[in-house]
């Protein structure tokens, strides 16, 4: 496939702040994209190149970047580097540069999406003595067969800003649009502007169409006489009968299959179960893969059947069961019949997965950090019992000097050390409390209730105590016994407790009504990201200071301002957290500089303590946190999991005075 295909797309994509329409124009892409390139295609658009559980790191920082820049277009590095700072994005800086040049490339190749997926792959595996160099010239090559825009993009997708606003919702609704017939309805009102506006300008697209329908909307001065005529005439018109269309396999929704681009209906709950399963089928998969490059695949070879029968693989991690939140044990034990109380620890949500004596370890945002915690892969080794299964716990810090527990601050060192790892291994042993059990020895325990899923766990693995345990659990009705236990937790640092629905089935990568609760203080820690800051003076110059914390919006599409912090970061490194630390994380994403003002592109999840929320409108988000302080990098959360407006505007009414 021509790179260039892939550049169109970029730019109009570039150019569209609607979500539904980059859907169709992702969609498009989709659909015209031969199956052999598909799911590099995919991940592309996405601005990636490996799936989001791998490991795999193209490896390319700033510094490089504009080395390769300068090379390649050939000025000096002083003044890449100026074109940068004023512009914030290498991207732009080498179009700009390139359109400038004064000569062309002549006999200049043409760039495929193969050769630059493959070129980009390979700098992940490019490690030792020169893997600089390695690295250079492998971007250097697509960038020397590079037009200006798509130079543009090779850098960004290098990068890993590729700045065209394609997120996991945009991919997972594209491939339904691209790949099974899109279902629209009328209800009984026949009111649809969607559908009137397809019957007005569709040209050779095949629809499935309810009969009824389109005299209806003639009848009801919807659409005129003459636009439904011109319509049919247009357009590969099939007519069915409600029953018909009830009956139809699942194969025939399948484009691929059945070319039916468009199913029009009159009934609006035929017309939502259609499209839910279509929807639920991709998320199944999404769920079970957590890669859209294969989903896409597999819908467009085997349709929604292919999709649902998607199972778990081992050494490839599935997102989680998530837990609601409860505002009090209480209220927590008296949801189920029948509850488990686990200790919620403060640790890390660990998936870990075997396979003879290969093991796997995944975070709960599905972060490999296999290599990172070398003595869990050894005690998952020697302390389970089967050949193959895939199990879930908690790992905690311990302090070697008194045995106690330590904040997930401190273990998070180890998430992303890639150097000196055994050191740190023996500076923060682990202690690893399991809690589940997804799969053992091929048999997969979605449909087990919980009580017989903690039995299959037992069974299954050798405690050895202070190193590979189960959870702590207390089985119990009693509010008095149930409120000693939270009260325990919080006594021990943990973050409270989790309350289980003993008879809950495991729904992967869902909170869901009837399964587990959290019960934390009120006044609980929010999960937020940094999206702006001002540079220090004095003993801070030449770093970062104060930074503005954002929170997710209702639709989860943009980050408001919440508040600023600067308490809870360390001076020096060895004290934890430190302002040069920070800043050289937050440098690369810096977007925009007003005189010590930054903004930020939202990267980094922290979690912050307060003393109380304000409404406040010097915040765009409406909210203020009053004296907020870092609790830790969050290195396990993503964007997806940034506290929103609505969970402060909750806490905010949860405290005395709020209303």
């Amino acid at each position: 496939m021509d790179y260039p295909k892939l550049i169109d797309t970029y730019e109009e994509l570039d150019k569209t702040p609607s979500r539904l329409k980059k859907t169709d124009i992702v969609a498009k892409l989709l659909w015209k994209t031969d199956s052999d390139v598909l799911s590099n295609v995919t991940l592309l658009v996405q601005g990636r190149v490996f799936p989001i559980w791998s490991d795999k790191d193209m490896g390319i920082a700033n510094q490089l970047m504009a080395k390769i820049v300068s090379h390649s277009v050939g000025v000096s590095l002083d003044k890449v580097n100026a074109h940068f700072k004023k512009i914030g994005d290498f991207g732009l800086v080498i179009e700009e540069l390139v359109k400038n040049k004064r000569q062309t490339t002549l006999m200049r190749r043409k760039l495929t999406v193969e050769k630059v997926f493959e070129n980009l792959e390979k700098l992940a595996d490019v490690e030792g003595k020169g893997s600089q160099e390695r690295k250079f010239g492998l971007v250097a090559e697509l960038l020397s067969s590079a037009n200006a825009t798509e130079a543009k993009y090779v850098v960004r997708t290098v990068l890993n800003d590729l700045r065209v606003g394609v997120a996991q919702g945009v991919i997972r609704d594209a491939i339904a649009k691209a790949f099974f017939s899109d279902v629209l309805w009328a209800g009984k009102g026949l009111k649809n502007d969607r559908i009137n506006e397809l019957i007005e300008t569709s040209k050779n697209v095949t629809f499935l169409v309810e009969k009824g329908l389109l005299e209806g909307l003639v009848e009801k001065k919807r659409v005129d006489a003459e636009a439904a005529s011109r319509f049919r005439k247009r357009n590969r018109i099939i007519e069915r009968s409600l029953k018909e269309i009830e009956k139809l396999e699942e194969k025939e929704l399948s484009r691929a299959h059945s070319k039916i681009d468009y199913v029009l209906l009159i009934d609006s709950v035929l017309g939502s179960k259609m499209k839910k399963d279509e929807a639920a089928a991709i998320e199944w998969a999404w769920f079970m893969r957590a890669d859209y490059g294969e989903v896409a695949r597999i819908a467009k070879k085997s349709g929604l059947a292919g999709l649902r029968k998607v199972t778990l693989v081992v050494g490839k991690p599935c997102y989680v069961l998530l837990a609601e939140k409860a505002p009090d044990i209480e209220t927590a034990i008296t949801t189920f019949e029948h509850v488990a109380i686990e200790t919620k620890y403060d640790g890390m949500r660990t998936q870990m997965h075997k396979k003879g004596n290969q093991v796997w370890l995944f975070t709960r945002r599905l972060d490999e950090v296999t290599k990172q915690f070398p003595d869990i892969v050894k005690y998952v080794q020697e302390n389970v019992k089967v050949r193959e299964c895939i199990i879930e716990g908690e790992s905690i810090g311990i302090n070697t000097k008194n045995g106690k527990p330590l904040p997930f601050q401190v273990l998070s060192q180890r998430i992303h050390r890639k150097y000196d790892i055994e050191k740190l291994a023996k500076k923060i042993p682990v202690d690893v409390r399991l809690f589940d059990v997804i799969c053992a020895n091929g048999e997969t325990f979605f449909k087990k209730p919980f009580h017989e899923r903690r039995k299959e766990l037992q069974k299954i693995i050798k405690i050895v105590p202070g190193k590979f345990d189960l959870s702590e659990q207390l089985i119990t009705k009693d509010p008095k016994k149930a409120e000693e236990f939270y009260k325990k937790a919080l006594q021990n640092n943990q973050e409270g407790v989790m309350v289980k629905n003993l008879d809950a089935l495991y729904h992967p990568g869902r909170r869901i009504a009837g399964g587990w609760l959290k019960v934390k203080p009120v006044m609980e820690n929010l999960d937020l990201t940094i999206v702006g800051a001002t540079w220090g003076t004095g003993k801070r110059a030449g770093a970062l200071s104060s930074f503005v914390l954002g929170c997710k919006d209702l639709k989860g599409e943009r980050f408001l301002e919440c508040g600023m912090m600067g308490t809870g970061i360390k001076e020096k490194a060895d004290q934890g957290l430190s302002f040069t630390e920070l800043t050289k994380l937050l440098k690369p994403h810096i977007i925009k500089e007003d005189g010590n003002m930054i903004k930020v592109k939202p990267k980094l999840v922290v979690e912050v303590a307060y003393e109380e929320i304000q409404k406040s409108p010097n915040y765009n988000s409406g909210f203020a946190l009053r004296f907020p302080r870092l609790v830790s990098m969050r290195h396990d959360k993503g964007l997806d999991d940034v506290d929103t407006t609505k969970r402060i505007k909750e806490l905010y009414t949860q405290q005395r005075g709020g209303r």
